[in-house]
């Protein structure tokens, strides 16, 4: 008798985390919560309960829950990675958020709120988008046809579907560089680096793609453009919606998807701000390691990400699934989850102050290690009394 092949180790190693990632389909169902509430009480102020829960609750959470530095074995991370449970999760989440975003899209053309109570059903819908942008995040690392599909419909309803060219061979390439128009540099607000960043990766990402059509021969306006199939999936997208809701669905629908995607920039603000990569003699820049991105261990913030926190692993092995991504010890560590860190972004004046100090710590004072804002060079150094180049 012929023994057959093994897929994995003789160990069966069980994950921790395994049923902790069904929060990642859960918490961004609190979205639904300020329309079913409004529904049931008639009060508008019920309509900020998501907001509060995101960005002040889960931020809370994320300081009592406190750190999650575990590590799977590496001996594990075949079977973790094979394991279609962890793909499933990922790929529910597709039409699950497109329901979160068409209700809440629904939601807000079928009542007449006050003009403060519009805001947070925006930030609603725009939160769902943001959270497709997220699991598309994770789907466009992988090459199986079923998540290459996936990801251009996950990232349709806001129309960003040119993200995943510019960050897999854009930002993934370029990242803290002054070359990055995604990695926000020192002294700079998110408010500015939002000014750079939402224009650049567009034309780098069209850039990109018409330098990789143009070596197959192939126009920029080819069927095969990869920025125009998911585009395509938004314009029926939004037709359809107007056409079902109404004209009034339009401001709703840009409105929303731009905090959608404000919600990348504010995810690439705070992952690399102010980290560099030193230039090497040939003119190259070293290879990306983990201590060029700012992590964070945060335990409730991770499960709803998807592990995008654990960013410095990410940028050092791209390929590695979220399931599967480590804690690294003396790594740049930002002090709450994404969540906290955002509302932290949008009051510069406070953020300089928390995130600067923490900047010049984890490069050991050395200049040459930050990426700054040129004008603003020379005064951060004496401000901080860093180590000139």
């Amino acid at each position: 008798m012929t023994s057959s092949a093994q897929p994995f180790p003789a160990f069966s190693y069980r994950d921790p985390k395994r049923y902790g990632w069904i929060l990642s389909i859960l918490l961004p169902s609190a979205i639904l919560s300020g329309g079913i509430l409004y529904e049931l009480y008639r009060n508008p102020l019920s309509l900020w309960v998501p907001v509060a829960f995101f960005y002040l609750a889960i931020p809370l959470a994320d300081m009592l829950i406190g750190l999650d530095n575990s590590n799977p074995p590496e001996t594990a991370v075949p079977q973790l990675e094979a394991d279609l449970y962890y793909r499933v999760v990922a790929w529910v989440m597709v039409p699950f958020l497109w329901f979160t975003f068409v209700f809440s899209l629904r939601f807000a053309t079928t009542h007449h709120l006050p003009w403060w109570a519009v805001i947070p059903v925006i930030m609603g819908i725009g939160s769902a988008g943001g959270f497709c942008i997220n699991v598309g995040h994770e789907l466009g690392h992988k090459h199986e046809r079923v998540e290459r599909v996936l990801t251009k419909f996950v990232l349709a309803p806001t129309c960003y579907g040119h993200f995943t060219i510019d960050h897999n061979r854009g930002h993934h390439n370029d990242v803290s560089t002054p070359e990055d128009p995604a990695s926000a540099r020192m002294g700079e607000s998110i408010y500015a680096f939002a000014t750079r960043e939402l224009p650049g990766v567009w034309k780098r990402a069209w850039r990109l793609e018409r330098e990789r059509l143009a070596r197959r021969g192939k126009s920029v306006f080819s069927w095969e453009n990869e920025i125009l199939q998911p585009l395509a999936i938004t314009i029926v997208f939004w037709t359809a919606l107007v056409v079902w809701l109404g004209w009034r669905a339009v401001p709703f629908i840009l409105a929303s998807s731009f905090w959608a995607n404000f919600q990348l920039t504010s995810a690439n603000y705070v992952e690399h701000y102010g980290l560099l990569r030193k230039k090497l003699p040939n003119g190259r820049y070293e290879p990306c390691q983990p201590y060029h991105s700012w992590n964070s261990d945060h335990k409730l913030s991770n499960f709803a990400l998807l592990h995008l926190q654990r960013h410095s692993d990410h940028h050092a092995w791209p390929t590695r699934s979220y399931q599967v991504l480590r804690h690294f010890e003396n790594l740049p560590q930002l002090p709450n989850g994404y969540f906290g860190m955002f509302l932290i972004s949008y009051l510069p004046c406070i953020w300089f102050r928390v995130m600067d100090p923490l900047l010049v710590k984890a490069v050991d004072g050395d200049a040459s290690r930050i990426n700054f804002v040129p004008r603003k060079k020379a005064a951060l150094i004496r401000r901080y009394n860093l180590r000139a180049e």
